[in-house]
Order: C-alpha cells, then sequence, then structure tokens
C-alpha cells in the first residue's frame, strides 16, 4: 500500500516534549518526531502522512508528520552515527549504537528480565519494581517511537525508570540496540538492577493466534533465559475485555507461553485462582498494587483500575517477582 501524504501547515503547536511534538496541521491533530523532522512552528509547510487517519484506527489513528519542508531539510545527522534504523526505507537515519560503545556483558547473571506483551503493562510492572534500577527495552510489535510514550516520561518523572532502549526499528530512546541480545547484555554491562521489555503503545493484532505483536515477548524471554538472566512473563488477565479471545487470560499470553523454549517464571497475583492450561504460577501478594501505583497512568484500552483491576494486578504482580529476585 503507498504512503498517503498531503501537503499542510502548521496551525498551532499544542504540546512540545522530549522527542514529541504534538501539533495541528490545518486544525487536524498531528504529531511531529522532532529528533527526524527537525522542530516545528506554526506556519510551516509540512508533509502529512494522513493513512492512520483515513483508516480509522484506534490508538494510533492520527496524522504524522513525514517532513518539514520550511525548516527540517538539510538536518546534520547524529555525530559517529554509522548504523541506520528503518533502512532502506526513506525514513532511514543514522544513530549510535550500544554495540558500537564498548564491551557488553557476556552473561546477564541472573537479571531479571519482565516481558509484557502490552505497554499499558509497564507502569504497573515498575511500580512492582520499586527503588530499582530500571531499564525499559521497547520491542517491535506496537508503536516504533520511545517518544510517543506518555507512560515512560511519567516513570523517569517519579524514579521508577531510569533509560529507554529502543530496539531494531524502535527510535527515539535513551539508547539504540541492534536487537534483543545486545540491548540486554548493554542494561547488564551498566549494572541496571532489572529491565522490563514490552512493545510500544498501541499492539499490532490480527485476532489469530500467531499475528499479533505480543509475541515478541517470547523473544525477549527466550534471550534472556540463552544469556543467563531471569525471565519472568507479566501475564495478560482481564474480566473487562469484552473479547472471548482476551477474557481471562489472554490468548496472546497463551501464545508467548507456548513459544518460550526455556522455563520463564510466570507471576500471579494473589487472591485470584490460576485457570487451567498455564505452567506453574509464582504467586506474589499483590494486596497493596493501588497505593504503589497511584498516579500513575492506568488505562487498558479505554478501561481504567476500577474496571479491570485484575490486569494491572496481575502485571504489578510481575514487577514484585522480579524484586524478590534482587534480594
Amino acid at each position: 500500500m503507498p504512503l498517503s501524504l498531503r501537503r499542510g501547515t502548521v496551525s498551532a503547536v499544542l504540546e512540545e516534549l522530549d522527542g514529541l511534538t504534538r501539533i495541528e496541521v490545518d486544525g487536524t491533530p498531528c504529531v511531529a518526531y522532532s529528533r527526524l523532522t527537525g522542530e516545528v512552528a506554526e506556519g510551516d509547510e509540512v508533509l502529512v502522512n494522513v493513512q492512520a487517519r483515513e483508516l480509522g484506527l484506534g490508538s494510533g489513528g492520527f496524522d504524522v508528520v513525514h517532513a518539514n519542508l520550511t525548516r527540517g531539510l538539510g538536518l546534520v545527522p547524529e555525530p559517529d552515527a554509522h548504523v541506520m534504523v528503518l533502512p532502506y526505507t526513506p525514513l532511514q537515519f543514522a544513530a549510535r549504537h550500544v554495540e558500537e560503545r564498548g564491551p557488553l556483558a557476556t552473561d546477564l547473571a541472573g537479571l531479571p528480565v519482565v516481558c509484557c506483551t502490552l505497554h499499558s503493562q509497564l507502569a504497573p510492572v515498575c511500580a512492582g519494581l520499586g527503588e530499582a534500577r530500571v531499564a525499559y527495552v521497547q520491542l517491535v510489535g506496537g508503536a516504533l517511537p520511545v517518544s510517543l510514550s506518555d507512560t515512560v516520561r511519567a516513570l523517569k518523572s517519579r524514579g521508577l525508570l531510569e533509560t529507554a532502549i529502543g530496539v531494531g526499528s524502535c527510535f527515539g530512546g535513551d539508547a539504540q540496540a541492534v536487537g534483543v541480545p545486545s540491548a540486554l547484555a548493554w542494561a547488564a554491562s551498566e549494572g541496571f538492577d532489572a529491565v522490563v521489555c514490552a512493545v510500544g503503545p498501541g499492539i499490532v493484532g490480527t485476532g489469530s493466534t500467531l499475528g499479533h505483536g505480543g509475541v515478541a515477548t517470547a523473544e525477549a524471554a527466550n534471550v534472556a533465559s540463552a544469556l543467563g538472566g531471569t525471565p519472568i512473563v507479566a501475564v495478560r488477565v482481564s474480566f473487562g475485555d469484552p473479547r472471548v479471545r482476551h477474557q481471562g487470560v489472554s490468548h496472546h499470553t497463551r501464545a508467548v507461553l507456548d513459544l518460550c523454549l526455556g522455563t520463564p517464571a510466570v507471576a500471579w497475583p494473589g487472591g485470584l485462582a490460576a485457570p487451567e492450561g498455564l505452567p506453574p504460577v509464582e504467586e506474589v501478594d499483590v494486596s497493596d498494587w493501588r497505593q504503589a501505583c497511584e498516579g500513575l497512568p492506568l488505562e487498558h484500552m479505554g478501561r481504567g483500575p476500577d474496571d479491570d483491576p485484575w490486569f494491572f494486578a496481575a502485571a504489578f504482580a510481575a514487577g514484585r517477582l522480579a524484586a524478590r529476585h534482587l534480594g
């Protein structure tokens, strides 16, 4: 399918964040990733990708600046960057990768690696980890720009997350890695206490067993096992989702567990009976999850903690289980 581009004028700058600017183009909401496009200002002439909005997509159904024709041409690449992100596409750009900075750890030495199938699990997982020094690894399977995540910004401001790493075609984080193995090895070499892996906001989904972004979690768990880490699966639990395939334990989680080659720990919230068909679970006391998550962005498919409490409690359980491994 071809790109759907249109020319327009920035009519308003609504919010400027690190790596992300929310604007309006001819009165229509739009985002610009300033690390790619350069800064945008009211009156700038821009090219906008309008396809997602025109297709009526859910969480990703908004316009995105493709190029700033006024002040975004002739931008200088990052110094000493050689490896391309989004290679051989019209959006390719060079970024320095962690593999170029020096030797990486060859053994994770038990490093807890929490594996989430949804970005909305990230906040409660980090709350469960508490005061640990945490790195977030964004996997391909949802939004690619790390800077799109308001959750990452909120967790950093609370001191619950220190660094965000983009993997592969995910970009715009504090660090960039070629793949999951080097991202985890770099986190270990930098002395992080734990790593949380998840897809970006939104998720690729087809309703099929294997055709969804959550399967990236299995790769993270398998790599963590192979490198001597401690993979922990955050189970996607819901009693508020009207779709049968996501009620109770989501088919996304079951698919991930089927694809795991090792034996990851499966965190389970105390007070809820574990269903049949799961591998042995490790029950975790989550009685304080609401207090620990107070003030964090908790929303899943438009539902909050009061609408679908076990979803957030189950994710919190994974973070709390990882904290147990810190001693």
